[in-house]
């Protein structure tokens, strides 16, 4: 017995071991986590935030199979990892685009839920697989077949598919960006328009509320709306335009609805925003002070600031060129803060790479009229299961 009784208390101590390991990441680390987008075995890595404060790190910290497959590219700022805007989210799903199915992953544990999948004629291996989570849904968008999926949150990060609706822009576009408030789901087709839809019953209904944005008729076809914000009280929607200047148009859907865009340029008469090329992956601070912007094809990111109250946009600062940028790495994709409150402290950028991707890290300074993006001495994480990273998330989350 007495044998016995020693084995019990060592397989006890090793649980326990394991339990408060586990409550550690949950519960005290702040992670980025990448969905890597594999082309042959997709996969999800944590990296576990650190340094000091004037050279924050990232610490490769573990990785999780996906199983299915991703597609290595695709729309710059389409979230394909996200989880429920709280800090006590429990689950963490990942879109496997080339496979058209998507991964939950238990964040305490860092084990594989399941793979789900949605109906057949879903499909998102021309650009990737958009994801939002709401507490009792999951929004999958479907960049090849034009259709957004919505699955049942089951208990231990499980899914069950619901049905799927059609979502094509009016130029002939596909699901760029999406974000989601409350009752409200907002999309970018990348071609021009916008659309929202109500899914207050969990199944996406049109709002009816199509249009080309003001950036798009402004300049004659050539700027897209792609990424997508939406502020904490639901009162705007924020777009980072696929452009040549960095653009920023700001929607007031405080009806429930998309009203027409007010287009913020570094040209014509409104303040510059801020210097840079091509604008399509944005995200509101926690404080929603400032809006920062993926500057996709010029390799750095720029800062605006915000007015939550009127939903202005006025001229903020650019990062320089950051580190590796055409060599080893070739875009920036999504941008994320690792603070959830305040301006979130620090900036993480996804880095897409030919043969491995990256993770930039910057560190934000502001004095409500001024501001400074600086790149931290160990920014360029390599992530070395990835050669075409494009979305990043944090735990915990921003609060919306």
């Amino acid at each position: 017995m007495k044998s016995i009784s020693r084995w019990l208390v060592t397989v006890l101590l090793l649980l326990c071991a394991i339990t408060c390991v586990a409550r550690d990441r949950s519960s005290q680390t702040t992670y980025v986590i990448a969905n890597d987008d594999g082309l042959f075995t997709n996969s999800m890595s944590f990296f576990a935030a650190g340094g000091t404060v004037g050279a924050p790190a990232l610490s490769f910290s573990a990785d999780v199979s996906l199983i299915g497959r991703g597609i290595g590219g695709g729309f710059f700022g389409l979230p394909r990892i996200n989880m429920l805007a709280s800090p006590s989210a429990e689950c963490v799903y990942a879109s496997n685009a080339g496979t058209s199915d998507i991964a939950g992953v238990i964040i305490a544990s860092g084990q594989l839920a399941g793979q789900f999948n949605p109906s057949p004629t879903d499909v998102g291996d021309a650009s990737g697989v958009g994801i939002l989570v709401s507490p009792s849904y999951v929004y999958a968008a479907y960049s090849s077949s034009n259709t957004i999926a919505t699955f049942s949150v089951m208990p231990g990060c499980q899914l069950s598919f619901v049905d799927d609706v059609p979502a094509a822009g009016l130029n002939g576009g596909s699901i760029a960006g999406i974000a989601l408030h409350g009752n409200i789901l907002v999309v970018a087709y990348g071609d021009g328009s916008i659309e929202s839809f109500n899914v207050a019953n969990g199944v996406p209904i049109s709002n009816g509320d199509a249009q080309n944005s003001s950036g798009f008729v402004a300049s004659l076809g050539i700027d897209f709306p792609e990424g997508v914000d939406i502020t904490q009280d639901g009162h705007y929607a924020v777009f980072g335009d696929s452009s040549i200047a960095t653009k920023v148009e700001v929607s007031d859907i405080s009806s429930g609805r998309l009203a027409t865009t007010v287009l913020y340029t570094v040209s014509g008469v409104q303040r510059a925003v801020a210097p840079g090329v091509n604008s399509a992956s944005i995200r509101l601070s926690p404080d929603q002070t400032m809006v920062f912007l993926g500057n996709s094809d010029g390799g750095s990111v720029s800062a605006a600031f915000f007015d939550n109250h009127t939903g202005k946009v006025s001229g903020g600062c650019t990062s320089p060129v950051l580190h590796g940028f055409y060599n080893p790495w070739a875009f920036a994709g999504a941008i994320i803060t690792r603070d959830t409150t305040g301006n979130g402290g620090v900036l993480y950028v996804a880095e897409y790479g030919f043969v491995n991707s990256y993770i930039g890290i910057l560190s934000i300074a502001s004095n409500g009229s001024n501001c400074t993006l600086t790149e931290s001495p160990a920014s360029e994480v390599p992530d070395m299961l990835s050669n075409g990273l494009l979305s990043i998330a944090v735990y915990p989350p921003r609060s919306f």
